[in-house]
């Protein structure tokens, strides 16, 4: 189970961020973290300071040319955990219960910034990029399956990618959410 303080942590916006650009494209320095997501380097320091206490991030010395530049990775690539996992202590609980709604206003974000961009897309990418929903009947057991399900075949669709074949690849978010609902 992930701690309060990591959730904590991982849903500050700009941590987030720092995050995401460490899992999707792999160890960088502070500077480029700086550059590449538009803050300050004081900012970004401080920000992996807070995601290495809870262990989120971790130091790369070993990719340090001169011994002067600060060098980070990502230490976990996903997180899992639920609102009730912190039942038993109420004060953790509200507190995860603000972190589940920012992360679901960030996949919301993310999908309003994409139809943003969306007409002005290649075509390729308008083609690929989908929507779809579905209505349907199921017990909360069944329900957990069809998330146990979603989560290995995404898992299985990034393992057959072969990210050292020459092709130029953009980053792609996905996001699902499976809840019980009225028509």
């Amino acid at each position: 189970m992930v701690s309060i303080d990591t959730l904590v942590a991982v849903h500050h916006p700009v941590r987030r961020r720092i995050v995401d650009r460490l899992v999707l494209d792999g160890p960088a320095q502070v500077g480029t973290l700086a550059r590449e997501l538009d803050e300050q380097i004081g900012s970004i320091s401080h920000h992996l300071r807070i995601l290495e206490r809870v262990e989120v991030v971790v130091r790369a010395p070993e990719l340090s040319t001169d011994g002067r530049t600060s060098w980070w990775r990502a230490s976990t690539t996903s997180f899992s955990w639920a609102v009730d996992d912190f039942a038993d202590r109420p004060a953790d609980q509200h507190r995860a219960r603000v972190a589940d709604r920012l992360n679901a206003e960030r996949h919301f974000t993310k999908l309003a910034d994409w139809k943003r961009r969306e007409a002005a897309a290649p075509e390729a990418w308008r083609r690929a990029a989908y929507s779809t929903d579905s209505l349907g009947r199921a017990t909360a057991v069944e329900l957990e399956e069809l998330m146990r399900r979603l989560v290995r075949t995404v898992a299985e669709w990034k393992a057959d990618i072969d990210l050292d074949d020459g092709q130029e690849r953009e980053p792609v978010f996905m996001f699902s959410h499976g809840f019980p609902s009225r028509p």
